[in-house]
């Protein structure tokens, strides 16, 4: 076999491959899309390409259900969380990487070990302290938990990314008088754009993809996010409404498309350099 013949074939099960996985990852969205414009609630006639399509279901979802509602509830607990994540991450990832303190290696390994522990395994003790601290039914407690469940293991990626920030330029920027919080402001935080980005886009998305924590700390329905108030939606009609359930998924779709194509060249970068060190 010529080497024309080998690269001939490594492309095509390349493409062959990425292919397979837009199928894969395309269907299901084009489905929901289709079934959004079905018209009837029922899925079991909707079709990808619907014959009658129409725009009733997203009518329906603004004049007739708490959706909006749902939605500016969702957005605001999805910045609140974004911004404060970002805040703390950046501050703790910046002093684990370059100080040296009382109390630093057990910090991080307390970090390990907490990444590897979900939200929802302690969800009795959330509810619990909750009702005893009267957040229940408060958007700030979601954000507080969603908060504390992003700190572990987004620290350790951006400690890593930090790490990859050369020290010198720590030091020359003491040299000429730069102290600690100008040095981290004007020098690495700009060099840091690629892993806050990226920590952005998951602080951001969790609220949209959480909703057993939401469906427990929640109880009044002009509180709900969009996860649960999409669920009642359909639970509260006996399942007859999934067409106008797929036709607020959809919406979901709008702010974290707009965040990820804004914050899309700094990903990759991000990721990747955030993972060389630990």
């Amino acid at each position: 076999m010529t080497l024309k013949t080998q690269k001939i074939i490594r492309l095509t099960a390349t493409y062959l491959v990425i292919l397979f996985a837009a199928v894969i990852i395309l269907y299901p969205v084009l489905w929901v899309v289709g079934s959004s414009l079905n018209p009837g609630n029922s899925l079991s006639g909707s079709a990808i390409i619907p014959k009658n399509a129409t725009f009733d279901h997203y009518k329906d979802l603004f004049a007739n259900s708490y959706y909006l509602k749902w939605y500016w509830n969702t957005i605001k607990i999805c910045l609140l969380t974004m911004v404060i994540t970002v805040a703390m991450i950046t501050l703790m990832a910046y002093s684990f990487s370059r100080y040296q303190f009382v109390g630093r290696k057990h910090g991080l390994m307390t970090f390990l070990i907490l990444q590897m522990i979900p939200n929802f395994a302690a969800l009795i003790a959330i509810y619990v302290l909750a009702v005893v601290t009267g957040l229940i039914n408060t958007h700030i407690a979601l954000v507080l938990i969603y908060v504390g469940g992003l700190l572990p293991m987004n620290t350790w990626l951006a400690k890593g990314y930090f790490e990859t920030i050369p020290k010198e330029l720590d030091e020359s920027a003491r040299m000429d008088g730069a102290g600690h919080f100008r040095t981290f402001w004007s020098i690495i935080l700009p060099l840091a754009k690629p892993i806050l980005a990226v920590i952005s886009l998951f602080a951001f998305i969790t609220p949209f993809t959480d909703f057993i924590l939401a469906r427990v700390i929640l109880r009044s329905e002009e509180k709900y996010t969009l996860a649960v108030g999409l669920y009642e939606l359909i639970a509260n009609n006996f399942g007859a409404e999934f067409t106008k359930f797929a036709a607020g998924a959809v919406l979901i779709v709008i702010p974290i498309s707009i965040l990820f194509l804004s914050l899309q060249r700094y990903l990759i970068s991000g990721l990747t350099s955030g993972g060389t060190k630990g």
